[in-house]
């Protein structure tokens, strides 16, 4: 980056801007600054109720909150709800699981167990014989109905065959056919007849159509129908074209030209004018806050300095003069010796208790050897390391066969 780069040249202001940028700062500097001061005034109004009042209540709040719900619910569940539930699924082990699984093991399994053996007998040898013998009988009439079915099936055959098949078979083939062929012949006949007698009534009544209807209608269309069509047509698009001319002129006279002419001499120079008030309003409300941010500053030292001086410095001097040498007075004149007298009243009721006591012990002491006796004396023990040995030399031993 260039630091030595001239700044960019700024575009040339008009006199319409220099005429509006002063009396319009000054009227928002006047509107701004009581704004910013009651702005500066509520912050800090607000962060003192922050740190002073809504902090402490919202602990208090959630300390009371909690005291009031969480540990009450805590101190139940922990308290009472577990034991409870502890109990009741002692209970419910001891009174329904427990005899449940005993019954269960001790007496639905055993009864299982006999029922499943007294019906593998009762299928074993009672079922299986009866059904063994209902499936031979079942047999036995099934090839005896197969039997009895095959005859009367033979018989009604045999009767269907000499009563029914072979008297209508000599009837197609002696009568039907004949007939039927005969009747197809005729209806041959018959339709090709038909066929050519419609398509010559159908050839002629085309020649008819033709010469009647589609050669005039030809003739009608191109001589008479088209030209009369590209007439109208041309018509037609004069007068649309004339009238679009006539509507575009007419419009363009009665409004755009008007729209455009309100335009370029009135709303075009009306819209730079309200956007240079607009640009030099807003640039004067940032002017103007920054400058009532200042000033309010200012007015908030002041005030501070005031009530420093008001407030802060008596007290201080009050401290320092009045309250810190009578402190002293006190502390040197009373507290002092006060601590002192104590300290010896303390020193002299520890050695007035240390005499009593040591008093009361002699007196113990002297009771005890009235009554009891001397008490006897225990035999002193040496509890001292045994001496060293001399030290091994090579003209001596330790050997008792060697021994000096």
């Amino acid at each position: 980056m260039d630091l030595d780069k001239p700044p960019a040249p700024q575009p040339p202001e008009g006199c319409l801007v220099v005429a509006l940028r002063l009396p319009v700062r000054i009227v928002v500097l006047v509107l701004v600054v009581p704004v910013r001061l009651a702005w500066d005034a509520l912050v800090a109004a607000g962060r003192f109720l922050h740190a002073t009042v809504l902090r402490p209540l919202g602990r208090a709040l959630r300390w009371t909150g909690r005291a009031l719900f969480v540990l009450p619910f805590v101190a139940l569940w922990r308290w009472v709800l577990v034991p409870v539930g502890t109990a009741l699924r002692w209970l419910g082990h001891v009174l329904i699981v427990a005899p449940l699984s005993w019954v269960h093991v001790h007496v639905l399994i055993p009864v299982g167990h006999a029922l499943r053996r007294a019906a593998g007998g009762v299928v074993t040898y009672l079922l299986a014989p009866v059904g063994r013998g209902l499936v031979w009988l079942a047999r036995g009439a099934r090839a005896l109905l197969a039997a009895v079915g095959l005859g009367l099936f033979t018989g009604a055959a045999w009767l269907a065959r000499y009563l029914l098949v072979v008297p209508a078979r000599w009837l197609y083939a002696h009568v039907l056919a004949p007939v039927g062929r005969g009747l197809v012949w005729l209806g041959r006949g018959a339709g090709t007849l038909a066929a050519a007698v419609g398509l010559a009534a159908f050839a002629g009544a085309a020649w008819l159509a033709r010469y009647l209807l589609v050669v005039p209608a030809r003739w009608l269309y191109a001589h008479v129908l088209s030209p009369i069509g590209r007439a109208l047509l041309w018509v037609a698009e004069a007068l649309v074209t004339g009238a679009g001319a006539v509507l575009y002129w007419t419009a363009r006279i009665l409004f755009v030209l008007p729209a455009l002419a309100l335009w370029r001499w009135v709303l075009a120079p009306v819209g730079r004018v309200l956007a240079v008030v607009a640009r030099e309003t807003a640039d004067a409300l940032g002017h103007a806050w920054r400058v009532a941010g200042h000033l309010s500053r200012v007015v908030g030292r002041a005030l501070g300095t005031l009530f420093r001086w008001i407030f802060v410095e008596p007290a201080r001097w009050v401290y320092r003069a009045v309250l810190t040498p009578v402190g002293h007075v006190v502390r040197d004149m009373v507290l002092r010796p006060a601590a002192r007298a104590a300290r010896e009243v303390g020193r002299v009721t520890r050695l007035t208790l240390a005499a009593a006591r040591e008093t009361l012990r002699e007196t113990r002491r002297d009771v005890r050897r009235a009554l009891f006796g001397e008490p006897r004396r225990q035999a002193g023990v040496d509890r001292r390391e045994p001496p060293a040995r001399d030290p091994r030399t090579l003209g001596g031993s330790t050997t008792v066969l060697t021994k000096d």
